[in-house]
């Protein structure tokens, strides 16, 4: 079975909702997130980003820091911009981009349930990361950023979350990145029951996106003094139907061949791959184990012979695995994605053209396409107790920081 906490959420006003919410912080251009920062007051990076108009500066990633966070958001709180419901909560959010549509439910998740295994992993943490998230949540003392959880279809659950999509949404508002963002308050003591009701017919949900939150979730539970108050047995966390959520691959490009000639090197690949020229506009994989290759402006079809990997394993048969066993590790001497500096990632949403941009522009030298993995390799990886190669999906929806804050002091 899976718990779904409601809870009181500060959230801004409806009037400031689509001027608060923000994506992450890292992910905007020096220039952009400047102009965001010097013209919009209410952006929820200025909680992020506390000393922006500050000359003097404190350390970034330390306590010091995070503290002035803290402070930003309690000035938020008191100037209005931030209210508090004032009964428990569950709030059902949509977010519409290109064409998809994910509804789902944004609640507290248990921590017993992770640390026992109902809320499945399949990413590893980093541990210096997993130190910075814990010390962060430990001082600020709230959840921003709902983790992504999603679990199989619940035919009730699904049929009542789209009932109440039907009623006017507390925030509509669509951001500058054409994606349109809706949410429901369910303050329904009956319709939270029924809701939770249906979870436990839910036996387990998956991490999609936001491992080391829950890991420091987790660590942050374990350092709070019994009794622990109920706010502190959970971690924000938005909670979506497996169909609803759009799994995209993660593509790689390298910087060099080592000392490979283009063809010792297409040579050394033909021994575990069937290679062949793509001469037609279909570059992007259209199935499982085919591996498209950009090189000096040719796309080359890459399948992996048979006998060469393990179909039956749920790892190794994935193909960003076949492409780190089968390519990067033996002919490009790649041994570790995670620090070697010569390989690289673009997500998915930026298809093939991504791949193309980054060796065109001189700095790579190969980019390799993937086919997307799907929910079920998800979940049978985590189901299994496996860990995934580094950089094996880009999952949407990409959540907003800011639209239901989860209070922890």
């Amino acid at each position: 079975m899976t718990k779904i906490l409601p809870f009181r959420a500060i959230r801004p006003t409806r009037d400031k909702a689509y001027l608060v919410a923000t994506m992450p912080y890292y992910t905007y251009k020096k220039n952009v997130l400047e102009a965001k920062m010097e013209q919009n007051p209410y952006t929820f990076l200025h909680v992020i980003n506390p000393e922006f108009h500050s000359r003097l500066k404190t350390p970034a990633n330390t306590v010091e820091r995070f503290l002035k966070s803290k402070e930003k958001f309690k000035q938020f709180i008191k100037e209005g911009i931030f209210i508090q419901d004032e009964n428990p909560c569950l709030y059902l959010y949509r977010q519409t981009k290109d064409g998809h549509e994910y509804l789902g439910l944004i609640g507290g998740a248990s921590i017993d349930q992770y640390n026992t295994g109902h809320i499945k992993k399949h990413e590893a943490t980093i541990t210096s990361r997993l130190d910075l998230f814990s010390t962060y949540l430990k001082t600020v003392q709230f959840n921003a950023e709902p983790v992504l959880l999603f679990h199989q279809r619940h035919e009730e659950l699904c049929g009542l979350l789209e009932a109440i999509s039907t009623h006017r949404p507390e925030y509509e508002f669509t951001s500058t990145e054409k994606i349109k963002h809706e949410i429901w308050v369910i303050d329904n003591a009956e319709a939270i029951a029924q809701i939770q009701k249906y979870y436990t017919e839910i036996p387990d949900v998956y991490i999609a996106d936001g491992h080391h939150r829950c890991a420091s979730s987790a660590r942050f539970t374990e350092s709070m003094p019994e009794p622990r108050k109920p706010e502190h047995e959970h971690f924000l966390a938005y909670f979506i139907s497996q169909e609803k959520m759009f799994i995209m691959e993660y593509n790689r490009v390298v910087r060099d061949l080592g000392n490979l000639t283009e063809a010792s090197f297409l040579k050394k690949v033909a021994d575990n791959f069937s290679v062949s020229e793509i001469l037609n506009d279909h570059i992007k994989p259209s199935s499982l184990h085919q591996i498209s290759m950009y090189l000096n402006k040719k796309w080359y079809s890459l399948v992996p012979n048979p006998e060469k990997y393990d179909a039956k394993h749920a790892v190794n048969s994935l193909d960003s695995a076949i492409l780190t066993n089968l390519l990067l590790e033996p002919v490009l001497n790649i041994k570790d994605l995670k620090t070697d500096e010569r390989i690289d990632f673009v997500s998915g949403n930026k298809g093939h053209q991504g791949i193309t941009d980054a060796v065109d522009s001189g700095k790579f030298k190969v980019g390799f396409l993937l086919f997307p993995v799907s929910a079920d390799q998800l979940m049978r990886v985590a189901d299994e107790d496996q860990i995934m190669p580094p950089k094996s999906t880009w999952i949407e929806p990409k959540l907003r920081s800011g639209l239901t804050i989860y209070p922890l002091d």
